[in-house]
């Protein structure tokens, strides 16, 4: 019996060449590309969207054209209430309360793995698939999210939110594929979006201004405050911490005898922590909201591969299970300090053994 797939087609090179790769596997192919917002939406400067394909119709029409050359059918899901109140607003919360977001992640685990993968299964499909670089592999009676075979494009990181439930539905068929063949693959084919280059913004705030959309959307005005060093003295103001992430050096505006960082950001009392470079070190984190992809019953032992930051090269660490259901994870020496909010997502070799969120450092 032939399986269906609903493929998320964004309108670029990754999620064409996916609904191809399946319809050449011998899957039902039905493309789906899903509406999250808008120019319409509240904070959204409309003048930023003149070259920007989120901001029009050209991302959806990009899909289009590819699922006709496929001679599959598309569908335009309107997603936006939902992607509204599961990544729009709890962006807008993570600045205000000077946490660092991650609004790729809510999108993948509320939106593209949850929202979608429930509309597919209703109209009937097996499986979603996406252009994610990452692989899905079968073990017994569970599912190992494993790393993509491309290191440079492996997007495993972000994927670290899938339930085995939502494994068990999901096809990933670019995770053992180099850019380079996916290119050349939508090239042959004829593809519009062959050459497209790849967004590197927000979706949702295409021109980068995540300032100017705080102040737009929810009516949020910066708060000017202070700037201190690690022991608490006052050496200079800031017009607003919203401007400024954790591991920041440049733009700070504070003349020292040597560089000066972003440690830490107090919403409490609107003050920037600056310190030197050592100060960005940390021994360790604290995360909640975890998700383990591995059954930690099933693991030999808790030493891992850790990261905290997307491109970050993994390092040693050590997984320390608490009652509360969070996670204390050990590094083997000192590595980059990660700001609360941040994903952080561990490994034993290739697999995705799981992650949370960073609540706190030490």
């Amino acid at each position: 019996m032939t399986k269906r797939v609903m493929v998320g087609m964004s309108g670029g090179v990754d999620s064409s060449v996916t609904a191809y790769v399946l319809k050449q596997q011998g899957y039902e192919v039905i493309g789906a590309t899903m509406r999250l917002h808008g120019s319409d939406l509240p904070g959204r400067d409309a003048r930023s969207c003149a070259s920007r394909t989120c901001c029009s119709l050209d991302d959806v029409e990009d899909a289009k054209s590819v699922a006709r050359r496929l001679g599959i059918a598309h569908r335009t899901i309107d997603f936006t209430d939902r992607f509204e109140d599961a990544v729009i607003k709890p962006f807008v919360r993570a600045y205000e309360t000077a946490r660092t977001p991650n609004p790729c992640i809510d999108c993948n685990r509320r939106l593209k793995f949850g929202s979608m993968l429930e509309r597919a299964l209703d109209l009937g499909c097996d499986y979603v698939a996406t252009g994610h670089y990452a692989q899905i592999v079968r073990r017994g009676d569970r599912f190992a999210l494993v790393r993509g075979a491309d290191a440079s494009k492996d997007q495993s990181y972000v994927l670290y939110s899938l339930t085995q439930y939502q494994l068990a539905h999901t096809l990933l068929p670019l995770g053992g594929m180099r850019k380079s063949e996916v290119r050349a693959i939508a090239a042959e084919q004829g593809f519009i979006n062959a050459d497209k280059p790849e967004s590197q913004d927000i979706c949702f705030i295409p021109d980068g201004d995540y300032v100017g959309f705080l102040e737009r959307y929810s009516g949020h005005t910066p708060q000017p405050g202070e700037i201190r060093d690690e022991a608490g003295a006052v050496i200079g103001r800031h017009s607003g911490i919203e401007s400024f992430t954790v591991g920041q050096r440049k733009g700070i505006g504070i003349a020292a005898s040597g560089p000066l960082y972003v440690v830490a950001k107090d919403a409490r009392d609107h003050a920037l922590v600056v310190g030197p470079k050592d100060s960005l070190l940390s021994d360790g984190c604290v995360a909640d909201d975890w998700n383990w992809v591995a059954d930690p019953e099933d693991l030999a032992s808790f030493e891992v591969m850790v990261k905290t930051h997307y491109r970050q090269t993994p390092h040693p660490a050590r997984v320390e299970r608490r009652q509360d259901g969070t996670v204390r994870i050990v590094y083997a020496s000192p590595a980059r300090l990660a700001a609360p909010g941040q994903a952080v997502v561990v490994y034993q070799g290739d697999e995705v053994i799981g992650g949370g969120t960073v609540a706190s450092t030490f």
